[in-house]
């Protein structure tokens, strides 16, 4: 699969995440300190969407039980996760308000 338009950047919250939905997987797409990052939307621990947790410092936190993720790896940073999230590359393309955030869902960057 190549690469999906998913949104532009202005849509993504400057402190926070959005859901999108590629070829039926829920993936969030999120900004931390500037950074756009994308990873699955699902808690490895109690399997509900992360792009309703509190985003903060490139980690995204599970709203139900507090597990935090890092969004660079995916790995998880606090119990009662210890799995891993799958993470994606992203590519920005243009500039300003009008660039596009896109993903490849088939390509994970590896859990370091």
């Amino acid at each position: 699969m190549s690469a999906a338009d998913v949104c532009r950047v202005a849509d993504v919250p400057e402190q926070g995440a959005l859901q999108v939905t590629v070829d039926g997987l829920a993936i969030a797409i999120v900004r931390s300190d500037g950074e756009i990052y994308a990873i699955l939307d699902r808690c490895s621990h109690a399997d509900v969407a992360l792009s309703e947790g509190d985003v903060e410092d490139g980690a995204i936190e599970c709203w139900l039980h507090g597990s935090a993720f890092d969004l660079q790896t995916g790995k998880a940073l606090s119990l009662p996760a210890t799995e891993p999230v799958p993470v994606y590359a992203v590519t920005i393309d243009g500039s300003g308000d009008d660039a596009r955030v896109l993903i490849d869902p088939s390509v994970t960057i590896p859990t370091r």
